[in-house]
């Protein structure tokens, strides 16, 4: 087992070559570069793509920054934004970004809800989501970015569904032999009608999206949510479960409707290309304090997606990357954001930090190993598959060299864009920076706290509470502080 106590923190490193060496020290490639580009001496970073479509106009993507989609917990109880979630879309406008991966998940209906505070799409609900976009395009005038492809991400939060504050409401893809003893009642299981009806929210959801003037949706299939369960249905009877073509017959159909009801928008997913078991804190390596992350006691065949099954502490890509071509070919979907694992059930795997959240565990590994890895299978994917456009995740954890890194994996081939999440809560205009060849501030690095994940596990809105003045002063500050000491 790690000893955490023996990673190195980033935010000590005084060059990029102290980076590289801690690197190979692990055993692990990555390039990256020393100084940074501006847009005007070459950065890859600048360079604008286009994103062909089959009879359609192509989508123009002014530069290589993403921003993935950030959940506030702190929409209004009937699904609408607050001003803390309009400010947050402005500040999406501000960065500089050519391209913002989805905004916020949206849920397509009450019950998929994450939270009682999510965003909601409902017809008392649907004119937000323009009002939205027209902020943060305003935001992006205003500041003299270039316009960026804007998407909005659709989503059902399937075994993590918490649609009021009486508790979790779960509703499954299947029965899960191990997530299931976490507390999912017996009749959690979605039928075959529910999921029928649920598509069709879906779609009213992308017309919605559509009328509205984003240039796509993202049909979110990540993170242990309702479209990455059915992934890994084996067990499913019925249409839905089963063989290759029955797991992925929810998200195929989600597509092909999309397709056909909104000829005009372009389809993105956000993927989770590889998952693993759930892990827990070791108790008996804890001293007080949260203990580094051990699996959960789990048989084989283990029924993940992009692991192997009798071995699913092992990657098998061979699924994600024939089920991204069986879309490509089958609904011309060609944008693609590859993530990996749960923030629920195995966060050093979807979110590499130094810091765990409360319900978390301390890192077993060294967090820039969880970063290479999920870096790595991008690399692999974009590689192998031709006609589509990536944008990679888990850089956050690079610090105050994250923009050395990007550059460097785009200009070397591994991705196409590279996506930032936590990083703009505290540094919202780090892409627009970094092209004119400024290093991000200090004092406004995320250091990987976890505090915009432990914050919503105990009811308070996600933000970045240590960095960003609109939430360092507040209350919900405080109780933060007292919940991380144990008050």
């Amino acid at each position: 087992m790690a000893d955490v106590s023996n990673f190195p923190r980033l935010g000590g490193f005084k060059s990029a070559e102290q980076l590289r060496n801690r690197l190979a020290e692990l055993g692990l490639t990555l390039p990256v570069d020393d100084t940074l580009l501006p847009a005007d001496e070459g950065s890859p970073l600048a360079d604008p793509a286009t994103v062909a479509r089959a009879g359609r106009e192509p989508l123009r993507i002014p530069n290589r920054w993403a921003i993935h989609p950030m959940e506030g917990w702190d929409g209004t109880p009937e699904g609408r934004p607050s001003d803390l979630g309009r400010r947050r879309w402005q500040n999406f406008g501000r960065s500089g970004a050519g391209l913002i991966w989805g905004g916020e998940a949206v849920a397509v209906q009450p019950s998929g809800r994450a939270n009682p505070n999510q965003l909601c799409h409902t017809a008392a609900t649907a004119d937000a989501f323009g009002e939205l976009l027209e902020l943060l395009l305003d935001a992006a005038s205003e500041a003299d970015r270039p316009r960026p492809v804007v998407g909005l991400q659709l989503t059902h939060s399937g075994r993590f569904s918490r649609p009021t504050p009486d508790g979790p409401a779960p509703r499954t893809a299947y029965r899960h032999p191990v997530l299931d003893a976490r507390g999912v009642p017996d009749d959690a299981v979605l039928s075959d009608g529910e999921i029928e009806a649920l598509i069709a929210d879906y779609v009213a959801a992308a017309e919605t999206a559509a009328a509205a003037g984003f240039d796509f949706v993202d049909l979110k299939s990540c993170h242990g949510y309702l479209g990455h369960e059915f992934l890994s249905a084996y067990d499913r009877p019925g249409p839905y479960g089963g063989d290759f073509d029955g797991r992925t017959r929810f998200l195929r159909t989600l597509c092909s409707e999309v397709r056909r009801a909104c000829p005009s928008l372009a389809i993105g997913v956000r993927l989770s290309l590889f998952d693993m078991p759930p892990f827990h804190p070791d108790a008996a390596l804890s001293n007080g304090k949260l203990g580094p992350g051990i699996p959960d006691a789990f048989r084989t065949p283990y029924p993940a997606f992009g692991c192997d099954r009798d071995d699913p502490l092992r990657l098998d890509l061979a699924e994600p990357i024939r089920l991204i071509e069986t879309l490509r070919d089958e609904s011309d979907v060609r944008l693609w954001n590859l993530t990996a694992g749960s923030p629920y059930y195995n966060p050093h795997i979807q979110r590499p930090a130094f810091y765990p959240p409360s319900d978390g565990y301390a890192p077993p590994e060294d967090p820039l190993v969880g970063c290479v890895r999920q870096i790595d299978a991008t690399r692999q994917v974009h590689q192998q598959i031709d006609g589509i456009f990536t944008v990679g995740t888990a850089y956050t954890y690079f610090q105050q060299f994250l923009p050395h890194v990007a550059q460097a994996v785009v200009r070397d081939g591994w991705v196409d864009s590279v996506g930032l999440g936590r990083m703009v809560l505290s540094d919202w205009t780090l892409p627009a920076d970094s092209l004119h060849g400024e290093a991000a501030p200090a004092k406004r690095i995320c250091r990987t706290f976890s505090d915009c994940t432990t914050a919503p596990r105990n009811g308070l809105r996600s933000g970045c509470y240590p960095l960003d003045p609109a939430y360092k002063k507040t209350d919900e500050a405080a109780q933060l502080k007292a919940i991380k000491r144990g008050g």
